[in-house]
């Protein structure tokens, strides 16, 4: 899913953006709500006013009780240039955060890993630094891969197509993961992001294979 963002460009610098875990759904331009069926996602509604919850309650008839994420919501928010996604499932609820929050979280790290809740979170980040015709080629490569994607969102910002924020998600009965990609065109910057949850006690690649950041598997 696609959206043009009614707003100008903020968190501009590449390197202004932090992680967080927990805290509260901040202010929202565009949202996904997405289903947690077993083994892929099934689609939920979208919505464009950021006040659309995580709770997901419709369409759980069908769901297996017995698998972890029965019954469970993800929900990917576009904030501007940063993103939050929104967890909540039987082994309890995680909120990721990147964004610029200045003076009071941790400056994006490379890579952590943390227990949340029931589940074991990983996180890593990278920015990619690309000289402008190859800048525009991977924005492009991106987004068209979003486009197509039935779990992901992306945000385009007026007057420069390669300026994005966008986010994909994929899962499996006790697994879920997410990829955002942050661009910063005037930088020639592209900030990658991976965030994955298995549920706590699951051995560690007994959840198959992910998705890189250039979309291809394994």
């Amino acid at each position: 899913m696609l959206t043009t963002l009614q707003t100008s460009y903020t968190d501009t610098r590449a390197g202004d953006l932090a992680w967080c875990l927990g805290g509260d759904p901040l202010p929202a331009l565009a949202v996904r709500n997405l289903r947690l069926d077993t083994p892929d996602f099934r689609d939920g509604e979208a919505a464009q006013d950021g006040r659309g919850g995580p709770d997901g309650r419709d369409g759980r008839a069908g769901q297996d009780a017995r698998t972890p994420l029965a019954g469970g919501t993800l929900q990917l928010r576009l904030l501007g240039a940063s993103h939050q996604v929104i967890l909540a499932a039987g082994p309890g609820e995680c909120l990721e955060t990147v964004a610029c929050m200045p003076g009071r979280q941790t400056p994006l790290p490379a890579r952590v890993a943390k227990q949340v809740a029931g589940w074991e979170y990983e996180f890593a980040a990278r920015i990619e630094e690309l000289p402008p015709h190859i800048f525009a080629a991977r924005a492009q490569e991106l987004l068209a891969l979003v486009e197509g994607h039935p779990r992901a969102l992306a945000g385009i910002f007026p007057g420069d197509p390669s300026a994005f924020t966008a986010l994909m998600a994929q899962g499996d009965p006790d697994h879920v993961l997410w990829r955002t990609w942050h661009a910063y065109p005037q930088e020639g910057r592209l900030v990658c992001t991976r965030s994955s949850l298995v549920v706590r006690g699951v051995p560690s690649g007994a959840h198959g294979p992910g998705v890189h950041s250039d979309g291809s598997r394994g």
